[in-house]
């Protein structure tokens, strides 16, 4: 008998056993490249390219939100570390003037 190649165990090397497999998942959401809506049962290893393209989209997201926090906090203190560093120039300039 052929097993179809969807249907090929590579870990027990015959025929899936699905539902009586550790491995056989059931996956609810959003497909990350087209967006159509997922409810299937499928091997684990299977959905590894997807949830490692949902994974690598989620990263990005993270990254670009922390930058922007990033950009924003620096907007937000920019102005008190010039505040600082012309105080620290004017107690500079009096020590400097207490000792001539």
């Amino acid at each position: 008998m052929q097993i179809s190649p969807g249907m090929y165990c590579p870990l027990l090397k015959e025929e899936c056993i699905q539902f009586k497999c550790a491995f056989w998942t059931h996956l609810r959401g959003l497909h990350p490249q087209t967006g159509q809506e997922l409810d299937e049962y499928d091997c684990s290893i299977r959905w590894l390219p997807i949830l490692l393209i949902e994974n690598a989209k989620e990263v990005r997201q993270g990254a670009a939100a922390v930058e922007s926090f990033r950009n924003k906090a620096v907007e937000a203190v920019s102005p008190l570390v010039s505040f600082a560093q012309l105080r620290h120039r004017e107690a500079a300039r009096q020590i400097d003037d207490g000792e001539n």
